[in-house]
């Protein structure tokens, strides 16, 4: 059983709002920091737990900061400004909760007392590699704004580490699955949408590689890393994937699921880079094995769209990141 208080930064985003439920019923207490830009419902189904507190606020309030940290041994830094074309539409907002409020969030942790912090950078920081196998050891060129800025954060966490706090980066693939707060403006769930409700998927190119990791694995992964010792995770960067496929072979994967009557329409595209990482270290030194596959994802997105869970899936705006950011004033 887990002990301490956690405090979840983005808890009510994609990851964090299956992530928060895990380590509640692993016996962790938990704080959520979030601005809820996409509801608060999702934490509906566990509001019942007394050892969850729920903080409404942004990040570069140092008050809001402070609230949340309260009472807290350890960190999951989650929240951000989340994809390329969300960041883009206000690079500025994005900075400046990406990047400017992270070295803040990281010193205010340090004076609470915090013992763990774990950051969730991303895969993107590598760029385009060339290599067979992205290892952690390679150099990173990130080629947007997003990911440069998450690059930078790692930077940073391991200027600040220091005894007493533990620091961890973990540098995820492209999260899949169903979740409460459902994001439809990720590969294999864009994929599924369209072959549920369109009975057809258009893939751009599909030669590309894109690294998957479902998202029942990935938050495993936090709770397991908030279990281990200390000295076992301390200074650790870790990329965290399962996957490496072809955009081509991910709509295969999903008319398997979806069904043969699933049209796949293959359309050229200007824009062929891929993305792929090694995780073979996280395996080695965390004994860490995602137990999940594509189609798993893919099975668990259409039984939500049966049981009704996901309503106006092709139009809400709360499915895709940059239509609620372009309706949003978020300053």
């Amino acid at each position: 059983m887990g002990e301490g208080r956690v405090l979840v930064t983005g808890g009510a985003g994609y990851v964090g709002s299956y992530l928060v439920p895990k380590l509640l019923s692993a016996g962790y207490s938990v704080n959520v920091l979030d601005l809820y830009l996409y509801g608060s419902e999702v934490l509906e189904t566990v509001r019942c737990f007394p050892s969850l507190r729920e903080i409404r606020g942004d990040l570069r309030d140092p008050k809001a900061v402070d609230t949340a940290l309260e009472g807290c041994s350890s960190v999951i830094h989650l929240a951000c400004i989340s994809n390329d074309p969300s960041f883009e539409l206000n690079p500025n907002l994005g900075k400046s909760i990406n990047y400017d409020a992270f070295r803040p969030l990281v010193r205010r942790a340090k004076r609470k007392g915090i013992r763990r912090f774990i950051y969730a950078s991303s895969s993107s920081v590598y760029g385009i590699k060339e290599e067979p196998n992205v290892t952690e050891d390679l150099p990173l060129a990130p080629i947007t704004d997003y990911s440069k800025y998450k690059a930078l954060c790692e930077k940073v966490l391991e200027e600040e580490r220091a005894h007493n706090f533990a620091t961890l980066i973990l540098r995820p693939a492209t999260v899949c699955g169903y979740s409460k707060r459902l994001r439809l403006d990720l590969t294999v769930n864009i994929l599924t949408n369209h072959a549920i409700n369109n009975r057809q998927i258009q893939v751009f190119g599909g030669t590309q590689r894109r690294p998957n990791i479902h998202i029942e694995d990935m938050t495993d992964l936090y709770v397991r890393c908030l279990d281990m010792p200390s000295e076992q995770i301390d200074g650790g960067i870790y990329n965290a994937g399962y996957e490496n496929h072809q955009v081509i072979e991910i709509a295969e994967m999903v008319r398997g699921v979806v069904g043969s009557s699933v049209e796949i329409i293959v359309k050229p595209t200007d824009d062929l880079r891929s993305y792929h990482i090694s995780s073979s270290r996280i395996l080695d030194e965390l004994e860490f094995s995602p137990k999940h596959t594509i189609p798993d994802a893919v099975s668990d997105l259409a039984n939500a769209f049966t049981a009704g869970l996901v309503p106006n899936s092709m139009s809400a705006d709360k499915y895709y990141n940059i239509k609620t950011m372009q309706s949003l004033e978020l300053k």
